[in-house]
């Protein structure tokens, strides 16, 4: 089985979400679907400056910083009032909205139904819009084997993995020089495979990202993609079992709008009138430093 975007192998793809739902007392979709989409920018600058590929400098101890992934260290996560980059901190919820993506006859990106089954020769991309600034990544596992960090990855803007809130990141990304880099297309056996997105407040520790890790690929080809520590494997495990509330759009066959390909290509913030995700997770706990969304992607 297989799902490529050239030089890095995957799976093939559905998305399963929902897992893991609130209970009763927490908030109701609208009250979720509202919190995160208020969040946005009213509107969209368009005359900004495009800050999609700026390269930001981190430090070896800001890229191994000590912060632990479980949600039952929430509080000394948040203890600091900025991030280890200088930004200010967010405070509330984690949120993280996604789109399923793929592409037509056309060439064309639009949205399709998550839980749909996906064949040889279909091509996808997954468009992330999280909800604060901090960090993501992105592991791919096969078989319950070793996780292998796809994201971020050396070859892509420095190893950079800090994401601004509501400006949209896609995996892979349209903005790729090779046709075949742009999307994750579908050949050989069916089966499945599953992705881990992380979104957290604070980078995880001892995973290099920046000029660490391109400084570590240079040197250690054959170990890249980087794989995690059982320790940090084990966290980020866990907490994929915290309670979130999911809020998922039935809304499907639209083409990308114009605003998503302008707030994607040049990094600039989504406003409220843009399209809302196809899928909404919000932490349950405002302070939870991590959130974890699993992604279970299956080829007949």
């Amino acid at each position: 089985m297989g799902l490529k975007k050239l030089a890095v192998p995957l799976g093939c793809i559905v998305i399963a979400f929902g897992l893991f739902v609130v209970n009763a007392q927490q908030p109701g979709d609208d009250e979720v679907r509202g919190a995160f989409i208020s969040s946005r920018q009213k509107t969209t600058n368009t005359n900004a400056p495009p800050r999609r590929h700026k390269r930001r400098h981190t430090t070896g101890a800001s890229a191994s910083a000590s912060v632990t992934v479980s949600t039952t260290n929430a509080n000394s996560a948040n203890a600091n009032k900025s991030l280890t980059d200088g930004r200010a901190r967010v405070t509330g919820p984690i949120g993280l909205g996604y789109t399923l993506f793929m592409r037509n006859q056309f060439g064309k990106a639009v949205r399709v139904d998550p839980a749909r089954e996906f064949h040889n020769g279909d091509s996808v991309r997954v468009a992330l819009e999280p909800s604060i600034d901090g960090y993501l990544y992105i592991f791919h596992t096969e078989n319950d084997g070793v996780p292998e960090m796809i994201y971020p990855d050396s070859r892509l803007d420095y190893g950079d993995n800090t994401i601004d809130a509501h400006v949209p990141v896609e995996v892979p990304s349209s903005e790729e020089t090779d046709e075949r880099l742009r999307w994750f297309s579908f050949y050989g056996n069916g089966g499945v495979e599953r992705l881990y997105i992380v979104v957290t407040r604070d980078p995880l520790p001892g995973v290099p990202t920046g000029d660490n890790l391109v400084s570590f690929c240079a040197a250690n080809k054959d170990k890249c993609p980087w794989r995690l520590s059982a320790d940090v494997w084990a966290q980020i495990q866990l907490s994929a079992r915290a309670d979130v509330k999911v809020v998922n759009n039935s809304q499907f066959g639209q083409p990308q709008s114009q605003s998503e390909v302008a707030a994607t290509t040049r990094g600039l913030g989504l406003d409220q009138s843009a399209p809302q995700p196809s899928v909404i997770r919000m932490s349950a706990s405002t302070k939870a430093p991590v959130l974890v969304t699993v992604l279970d992607l299956i080829h007949r």
